[in-house]
């Protein structure tokens, strides 16, 4: 009877765990993304100009280093608003590019379509509690292809390949999603931080790649 109850107990002290990083991680994600949106709004608003491929790589992977490096710190948080706060600056000058061309409703669609992505990925590993860890091979894969893709993509300006690769992200970032709920519900991502910005960098891939793609297809028409 003693084991059972100490079975139980840890049983609940593991469910409040998990339920806590899950409802921190939500909470986070969904202040950075209001904070994105405001470092967005403001380099729309002043006009700023698109930043180079290096710098914004400079910038993102710089940002990310200190935010895993800080993760487990009170400067965690600082970190990860200044990660997504950049991501969402460089956001603002694609978003006025579309919009100056009359592509309002595809920047809307982006919009639907990324939250619909994000609920039905989270909500379906939530409701099954499914162990999604059996996708870690596929991601390895998928990482490989879009990292030979994008230096493919440098030398050679062909739509086609920049479509497939936006596609390619979509793909990779939905099973990110689902890997990330996965490991929190499981307790294998104690970490909030890093599940918040692991989500966010779905989540801004999805709609950045879904522009390209519906952008293009309002461009066909």
């Amino acid at each position: 009877m003693q084991q059972d109850r100490i079975v139980i107990n840890a049983q609940k002290q593991s469910v409040l765990s998990t339920n806590k990083v899950l409802r921190n991680t939500y909470f986070l994600l969904s202040l950075t993304l209001a904070f994105s949106a405001g470092t967005a709004f403001f380099a729309m608003a002043t006009n700023a100009p698109i930043m180079s491929p290096w710098i914004l790589l400079i910038g993102f992977y710089g940002l990310l280093f200190l935010t895993n490096a800080t993760a487990r710190s009170g400067f965690g948080i600082l970190s990860v608003f200044a990660l997504t706060g950049f991501m969402g600056y460089t956001l603002g000058p694609i978003l006025n590019i579309y919009l100056g061309a009359g592509l309002g409703d595809v920047v809307g669609l982006s919009f639907a379509g990324t939250a619909a992505v994000f609920l039905a990925c989270s909500g379906y590993v939530l409701t099954t509690k499914k162990d999604m860890s059996f996708l870690s091979g596929m991601m390895f894969s998928l990482f490989i292809v879009l990292i030979i893709g994008m230096i493919a993509s440098i030398f050679m300006n062909i739509p086609a390949l920049h479509l497939a690769l936006s596609a390619l992200f979509i793909v990779f970032s939905s099973g990110a999603i689902l890997m990330t709920t996965s490991r929190i519900i499981h307790n294998g991502e104690t970490n909030y931080i890093l599940a918040t910005v692991e989500l966010y960098v779905a989540l801004y891939n999805i709609f950045v790649s879904l522009l390209n793609i519906l952008g293009a297809l309002r461009g066909d028409d």
